[in-house]
Order: structure tokens, then sequence, then C-alpha cells
């Protein structure tokens, strides 16, 4: 069962070990298909696994796919367009939440296209805290390899109109 356009959703991180990560509430999809959702927020409530909670600050896009090792969410901002991009397992939907293990790993681009990896301790403390297996990292190294080409190709979210496309039709449901 996938989500439908107009259908507002959760989305759930969780670590490797299982324990929830962060939760963001109130995600509107845009479009649903068998490899990948794509839908928008706007100044949602996001909780953290430990409680706290907080508040995004513009509206975005975000970008699942059922089978790429990544996710993009693209936050609109006064001087450009900001991407962030975790690095966890492909996206699984059921009726509770759109879910994925985050793998600690992000990429930030900036609206000159520049970009930088963030989290490599992070990642580094997790793998071996939690013994990630080797074909899990691997997958991990890929999905850095493949969104890294992604980003530098201009594909998908990075595409020139996706963001303001989607943005638009993100209007249009509000």
């Amino acid at each position: 069962m996938l989500p439908i356009e107009g259908d507002t959703i959760e989305i759930r991180s969780y670590k490797h070990n299982g324990s929830l990560h962060r939760v963001w509430e109130q995600s509107t999809v845009l479009k649903s298909t068998s490899q990948e959702i794509i839908g928008g927020n706007d100044k949602i409530i996001v909780q953290e696994g430990s409680g706290h909670a907080w508040r995004t600050r513009e509206p975005a896009i975000f970008y699942f796919h059922h089978q790429k090792w990544f996710n993009i969410i693209a936050m609109i901002r006064n001087n450009g367009i900001y991407y962030y991009c975790n690095i966890g397992t492909p996206c699984a939907y059921d009726s509770e939440a759109l879910k994925y293990i985050d793998y600690d790993l992000d990429i930030k681009v900036y609206p000159d296209n520049s970009m930088q990896l963030l989290d490599e301790d992070e990642y580094e403390e997790h793998r071996k805290l939690m013994k990630y297996p080797f074909d899990i990292e691997q997958k991990v190294a890929e999905g850095v390899g493949e969104l890294k080409s992604w980003i530098y190709q201009g594909k998908g979210p990075f595409q020139a109109q996706f963001v303001e496309h989607w943005y638009e039709q993100f209007l249009l449901h509000r």
C-alpha cells in the first residue's frame, strides 16, 4: 500500500538498532509511485527520538526512493535552495508512516551547488557501536557515491525546475 496524492503522512527515521531517531509530522504527498514519493511541508514539528521537538523554518520538498540508499530534502530559503540529503535505507511505507533507517552520513548542497559531507564522526561511532554489517557499509558507500553523482549531473531533485514545479504543486494542496 502506498500513500496517494494529497495524503498527509508522517516521516519516521530509525537508527540501525531500531530506536526511533526522528519524526516529521504532517507532510503532504504530491506524487506516489512504486519508485518514488515526493512531497512537501512547511514549518512543521519535528520530534527527536530524545523527546526534544522543534519546528522547521521554511517550506521544503522531499524526495524518497524505494530503491535508493538516500533521501533528499530541498529547503526553500530566501537566498536559494539548500538540499539536505540523508544516507539511509530505501524508504518503506505502511499505514503508520513513511520509514527508513538513517545511517548518519549527510550531504548538504548549497545554492552554488557546492557540497559538504557531514557527520562522518557520527557514522564511525555508530558503525562500531551498532556493529554495522559489511553489506550495510557497502550500501552506505554506494549511496554516497550515487548521491554525489546525482548532484554533479543535476539528476532527480537536483534538476533545475524540479523544486519549483513541486513547490507550486504543494501550494495548490494547501
